[in-house]
C-alpha cells in the first residue's frame, strides 16, 4: 500500500521526535542517532565499531526506553556459551518436565557489547535471530516479538582476545556506523552537566506504534530508475579490483529497505538516488571482503565504495544517466 501525504508527515514528525528524544543521551551524534533509528525501522542490525567509552551503552539503553520497550545487554566473554544468551531449558522435577528459561535476545533492543570476544560457536547463537527474529531451542521455535534490533559493539584498538566476525554474521548487520568522540561543544555541554543528576529518557512511542511506522516505510516508492542505480552500485562492488566478494543479494535488499524508511524520515513518499549514495556506506562497507595484496596496501572498503560511487553515473530526474 502507497504511503499518503499526511502519513509522511506523521512519519517525519514522528521520526524526528524519536531522534530528539535519543538526543538527550547522546549529544551531537544525530546523524549517527538516525541510521540506528532507520536500522530499526527497516527491521535490520547495528554493528557498532568505537574505542570504549563513546556512549555506546548509552545509545543502545536510551533507544530502548524511547519506544517503551525492553532492553538487555550481554557482554561477550570467551566463556560465554550459546545458552547464556539463546536460554535454557531446565528440567523441573516438581512438575517433572523441562521449562525454558528465556536468554537475554528475548528483547525489543539487545546490546551485544565487545561481541568479537565470544567464541564463534556462541557468535553462531545470534545468526538464527538475526535473520529471523526466532530463537530454536530443544526443537522447539520461539519468536522474540517486534520490534527486535541487535546493538552490536567492538574495539577497533585492542584486538588481543578477539574473534573476527565471520562474513556470514556482518552480512546480517543493515549497517556499520561509529559514534566517534563528541565535537567541542558537546563535550563541553557533557562536562557542564557531568554533575547534574539525569533523569531516564523518557518513552514517547510504543512497540506497536513503532511497528506501524515500519509498515508505512514499505510503501515509499523506489522506482526502476532508483533501483536500476542501486543495482549498479552493488554489482560495482563484485567487480572492483580490490574485492574477492562483494555486496550479496541481502546487502541490496538491506540498502533498498533502509532507503525507504530514509525517504519517510525526510518528509518524502520516494526514494531519491541521493539516499542511495547518502546511505551507501554504512550499509555495503562492511560486507566486502578485501584482496589480501589490497588490504596490505591499506585500502579499505569504505574507500572502496566511495570510489564506485564516484565511478557509476548518477541517474537524473528524467531517469537518464
Amino acid at each position: 500500500m502507497t504511503i499518503t501525504p499526511e502519513q509522511v508527515d506523521w512519519f517525519q514528525s514522528t521520526f524526528g521526535r524519536l531522534a530528539d528524544n535519543v538526543e538527550q543521551a547522546i549529544l551531537g551524534k544525530r546523524r549517527v542517532i538516525e541510521l540506528v533509528l532507520a536500522a530499526m525501522l527497516s527491521g535490520g542490525h547495528v554493528l557498532l565499531e568505537d574505542v570504549p567509552g563513546t556512549g555506546k551503552t548509552a545509545l543502545a539503553r536510551a533507544l530502548g526506553q524511547t519506544i517503551a520497550g525492553t532492553t538487555t545487554r550481554i557482554q561477550f566473554t570467551p566463556d560465554l556459551l550459546p545458552g547464556d544468551v539463546t536460554g535454557i531449558s531446565v528440567y523441573d522435577q516438581k512438575r517433572g518436565e523441562f521449562e525454558f528459561h528465556a536468554g537475554p535476545v528475548f528483547a525489543n533492543v539487545v546490546l551485544a557489547d565487545e561481541i568479537n570476544r565470544a567464541s564463534p560457536k556462541t557468535q553462531s547463537a545470534l545468526l538464527e535471530v538475526m535473520e529471523e527474529g526466532q530463537v530454536t531451542v530443544d526443537g522447539i521455535t520461539r519468536s522474540v516479538g517486534r520490534p527486535f534490533t541487535v546493538l552490536a559493539t567492538q574495539n577497533p584498538v585492542e584486538q588481543a582476545g578477539t574473534y573476527r566476525l565471520p562474513e556470514a554474521q556482518l552480512d546480517r548487520f543493515m549497517i556499520k556506523t561509529s559514534l566517534g568522540y563528541p565535537d567541542d561543544a558537546s563535550m563541553l555541554r557533557i562536562l557542564q552537566g557531568a554533575m547534574a543528576v539525569k533523569p531516564a529518557v523518557p518513552g514517547i512511542i510504543d512497540p506497536v506504534a513503532l511497528a506501524t511506522m515500519s509498515e508505512l516505510a514499505a510503501g515509499v516508492y523506489a522506482g526502476p530508475v532508483v533501483l536500476d542505480y542501486l543495482m549498479r552500485l552493488v554489482s560495482a562492488t563484485r567487480r572492483a579490483e580490490e574485492v574477492r566478494l562483494g555486496v550479496s543479494v541481502r546487502g541490496a535488499l538491506s540498502l533498498a529497505k533502509i532507503c525507504m524508511v530514509w525517504a519517510a524520515s525526510r518528509g518524502r513518499a520516494y526514494v531519491t538516488p541521493d539516499d542511495v549514495r547518502d546511505l551507501a556506506a554504512p550499509v555495503l562497507a562492511h560486507r566486502l571482503v578485501l584482496k589480501p595484496d589490497a588490504e596490505f596496501d591499506g585500502v579499505t572498503a569504505p574507500e572502496v565504495v566511495a570510489q564506485i560511487l564516484l565511478d557509476v553515473a548518477v541517474p537524473v530526474e528524467n531517469g537518464t544517466a
